[in-house]
């Protein structure tokens, strides 16, 4: 009677399973690749704390208004981000320009910029990488 009872229970699993898998079409969801990066000063703080030597006491920081511009044989949204920040040795090392690529509203890739892709840029203050502090001492 339990090996019934167990079988039954095992064959009502499968069914299950299996109509799970008739209700999706197959098709994913389609992305928007383009949507307008709403949170890009974060996504760029955030990904800058991880990737400069020295992310506190950032000097002439700037940053521009997501922008859609051609990336490859797409478009996609850039920011481009200039900034002065020390190195290892605690040394400022000098303005550096960098571009963002943005995927579905989210940042993809932050990279070195040349002046073609950021020499026309319309900058504007971005404070709030110039006030990133780490450790238990900020404020």
């Amino acid at each position: 009677m339990r090996r019934n009872a167990m079988r039954a229970c095992l064959l009502s699993g499968m069914v299950a399973l299996a109509l799970a898998g008739c209700g999706s079409d197959g098709k994913k969801a389609e992305i928007d690749p383009n949507i307008l990066p709403a949170n890009y000063k974060q996504e760029i703080i955030d990904t800058l704390t991880h990737t400069l030597d020295d992310p506190t006491n950032v000097r002439e920081a700037f940053i521009s208004e997501p922008v859609l511009r051609p990336a490859g044989k797409e478009q996609r949204y850039t920011v481009c981000v200039r900034a002065n920040a020390r190195n290892l040795m605690r040394q400022y090392a000098g303005s550096k320009d960098r571009i963002g690529y943005f995927y579905a509203g989210h940042l993809n890739q932050l990279v070195d910029a040349t002046k073609e892709q950021c020499g026309s840029a319309a900058y504007k203050p971005f404070p709030e990488l110039e006030k990133l502090c780490l450790g238990s001492k900020c404020e």
